[in-house]
């Protein structure tokens, strides 16, 4: 079954997403994070994490929305992995919020 990957972006940093929040607000986004992890199931490869840049190598920064995590899902088709993504906790986090889905693809001859 196709893996994907599927970068949290958002035009908020993870750091001031995390740095600004309340312990409540962070408990209820936690929850709303674990409601639809129950939801997406065994879809789940790895939940992922949030993340903050550490450094760019080779030539500039893009300057574009940050990528503030990620998850692995699987799914049967790119239709299944985007319907897997309605109603996501991260459109209600702070800032322009995007979802980028990437098809993990077979290594040339391997």
């Amino acid at each position: 079954m196709p893996k994907y990957l599927v970068l949290y972006r958002s035009s908020t940093s993870p750091d001031e997403m995390v740095g600004g929040s309340d312990p409540e607000a962070a408990k209820a986004g936690m929850e709303a994070w674990m409601t639809w992890a129950g939801k997406a199931g065994s879809a789940i490869v790895d939940l992922g994490s949030p993340l903050s840049l550490v450094a760019t190598v080779g030539g500039k920064a893009s300057g574009g929305p940050h990528i503030g995590g990620f998850s692995i899902l699987e799914a049967k088709s790119k239709a299944a992995v985007t319907k897997l993504l309605d109603g996501h906790p991260h459109f209600m986090t702070p800032g322009d919020n995007t979802i980028e889905v990437l098809e993990f693809l077979p290594i040339p001859g391997m």
